[in-house]
């Protein structure tokens, strides 16, 4: 960017205090807080999970946000939208919802940790939902972060069916990653439900292959503009993948979670796409 980035939206699978603390979940508190106080605005998403307190955390929502309809594998899913504030950051949370996908109480397994067997269409219905609330919204993002398994859909819908939307004319996607990725395999025809827009064939011709976590991962990264290695435990292969493919790779280092140091990196980076 000719300037730095002024408005950043997080996308997170979790934020603190709405679900428990986490790698991710601490994250997703503390870095838009920590962009803000930076002079950027900024906007953050997370799926209402049902192990959320709507009453404890004062969610409500937002009507005019609220009311499409999203289809997909060939069923109307309404998206519904809810907002809730973090007091003590001075910052607001959007939360995409749907009865279907996010009304059981646990994140994505069950109470015996089994994976969820519709996680494939949550994710569909979560980036797709974050977009269409975004332009309702009418704010347009320099960057588009992206944080957690459940946003790695964003970047490919965002370049494939949102491209020539106004309001995401300029943004570049920066994709976290971290060690949520999924171990288990995601349903066999989860590809087939992507379609939507632009999406071709070609653009998710890993998850044809195997959908799995790893492959996720590498579809997000495939249509991001920046990669940052947020966990210890990522693998090698999908490093270099990101490398390989030419993308600007930072690594957060343990001591700059630990110090606080990690906003202003995350923030120089920002400003480097």
């Amino acid at each position: 960017m000719e300037n730095s980035a002024q408005k950043v939206l997080f996308v997170c699978s979790e934020i603190f205090p709405y679900v428990p603390e986490s790698e991710i979940a601490t994250l997703g508190r503390y870095l838009p807080q920590g962009t803000q106080e930076r002079k950027k605005e900024i906007r953050a998403f997370m799926p209402r999970y049902g192990c959320i307190n709507e009453r404890k955390n004062q969610l409500h929502e937002v009507i005019r946000l609220s009311g499409m309809n999203l289809i997909i594998d060939n069923m109307d899913r309404p998206l519904i939208i809810k907002v809730a504030s973090i007091a003590a950051a001075h910052t607001q949370v959007y939360f995409i919802d749907n009865d279907d996908y996010f009304k059981r109480k646990q994140i994505d397994r069950d109470d015996e940790g089994k994976f969820f067997e519709d996680n494939d269409e949550r994710a569909i219905f979560f980036a797709r939902g974050v977009l269409e609330t975004v332009k309702k919204l009418r704010w347009a993002p320099d960057i588009i972060h992206c944080s957690g398994w459940i946003s790695h859909l964003l970047p490919l819908y965002l370049k494939k069916a949102y491209k020539d939307d106004p309001i995401f004319s300029n943004s570049k996607i920066v994709l976290s990653l971290h060690d949520d990725l999924p171990k288990e395999s995601f349903s066999p025809n989860f590809a087939d439900k992507i379609y939507f827009g632009a999406v071709s064939e070609k653009d998710i011709d890993l998850l044809k292959a195997a959908p799995d976590g790893i492959n996720l991962a590498k579809t997000a990264a495939r249509f991001s503009d920046g990669v940052v290695v947020a966990s210890e435990n990522i693998p090698a292969s999908l490093i270099s993948y990101c490398k390989d493919r030419g993308l600007k790779v930072a690594k957060i280092k343990a001591k700059s979670f630990a110090d606080g140091s990690y906003i202003d990196e995350y923030n120089a980076f920002y400003d480097q796409l």
